[in-house]
């Protein structure tokens, strides 16, 4: 032909109405159909349908009865052309063959389904995991302990951490002896009051001694009164140094305790992998092998962090330890001094200059507004 048609080869077949090819030259592919075709299904009754590009159905080869012929259609599905494959599979289209008998094409993308997770099965990993890392950290504990394995040591950290514990102690000591102190002093101004109101009955009941009366009422009202700034100042002592022990010497000793937890577990997996580079290295234990060395690494990691993480803490607890602890102790000195040597005036100036404010009798009771 002088131009290239747009039809695929198989439109390229002239066909008469019997079913016999006209050029002679093409009996090579009349042979070869025949040959595909099923037994007992002549020429005479295939018809061969083709279109262009856009249709839907390339290289169809229909098997059914031709027009003018009596035979019983008997179904048959011929697989398309070459050409017509090359190009479907061009386009990237599935071929689906129906119960008809058909050849259809279907256009779209081929999207492949994710693997479902299994709930059950993710748990029994975790599970797995948790077990393997719990053993090994025990086995290393145990090695310690009985003087077997060998331990990663910070011999300057270390010292901190001592000396935090040792302080810590000591702090809770002086927090107990400070709220016996309180609580008796909060009972002798209890008993001061009482005796003060009853020095004052007396003096207005007893003429002949009421002026005696009367000063030992104003001693012991004084007292009172004194005792109850010193106690002010005594129990803010107290909260001061209870917030340092309990809330921020205990937040940095949660911190020490992670970087304990990660070092035993940084010890542990580094003897594993000491284990394994000291037995044979072949197929089966080089995969184990890269595994430990990067369990290793993930742990050396952690280790390192919080040991930085620590020794910042510990840094940050000084600058505050001694900033508050200066605070205090100087507030209780001059308040114990002011009020043994009955100086009134620097008793109530240390107050002031420390921002304490004294709790007036029922003042911790809610109101009847607040109540509402």
């Amino acid at each position: 032909m002088a131009q290239e048609s747009p039809k695929n080869s198989a439109a390229e077949i002239p066909v008469t109405s019997n079913g016999q090819l006209e050029d002679s030259h093409e009996h090579s592919f009349n042979r070869d159909l025949k040959c595909s075709l099923p037994v007992g299904l002549g020429l005479s009754e295939t018809k061969i349908t083709s279109h262009g590009f856009d249709s839907t159905k390339e290289g169809v080869v229909e098997a059914g009865p031709f027009p003018g012929s009596s035979a019983s259609p008997k179904s048959s599905v011929i697989s398309p052309s070459n050409a017509a494959a090359s190009r479907l599979a061009g386009q990237g289209c599935d071929l689906i063959v129906p119960t008809g008998g058909r050849v259809q094409q279907k256009t779209g993308p081929v999207v492949l389904a994710d693997e479902v997770k299994n709930p059950a099965m993710e748990k029994l990993e975790l599970v797995r995991k948790w077990s393997l890392n719990t053993y090994k950290c025990t086995r290393q504990i145990i090695s310690e302990k009985l003087g077997r394995g060998s331990r990663t040591v910070d011999l300057e950290l270390e010292a901190q951490i001592d000396i935090l514990r040792d302080n810590k102690k000591k702090y809770e000591n002086i927090l107990r002896l400070a709220q016996t102190l309180s609580t008796q002093l909060f009972q002798m101004v209890h008993t001061q009051r009482q005796l003060g109101d009853a020095f004052a009955d007396l003096s207005l009941k007893s003429l002949e001694l009421h002026e005696e009366f009367g000063y030992n009422a104003d001693t012991q009202k004084l007292l009172a009164k004194n005792g109850e700034i010193l106690l002010g100042a005594i129990n803010f002592f107290i909260a001061s140094v209870t917030t340092l022990v309990n809330k921020t010497i205990e937040d940095t000793l949660l911190t020490v305790k992670q970087y304990e937890t990660a070092r035993i577990e940084y010890d542990a997996y580094r003897t594993d992998l000491e284990e394994l580079n000291l037995g044979p290295r072949d197929a089966n234990t080089l995969p184990k092998i890269e595994q430990s060395q990067q369990l290793f690494q993930v742990h050396k990691e952690k280790y390192d962090k919080m040991r930085n993480d620590v020794s910042i803490k510990l840094k940050f607890l000084e600058e505050n330890k001694v900033k508050v602890l200066h605070n205090q102790l100087v507030l209780f000195h001059n308040a114990i001094a002011a009020y043994f040597s009955g100086n009134q005036k620097q008793l109530e100036q240390t107050l002031k200059e420390f921002h304490i404010k004294l709790k007036t009798p029922g003042a911790d009771a809610p109101s009847w507004l607040e109540e509402q």
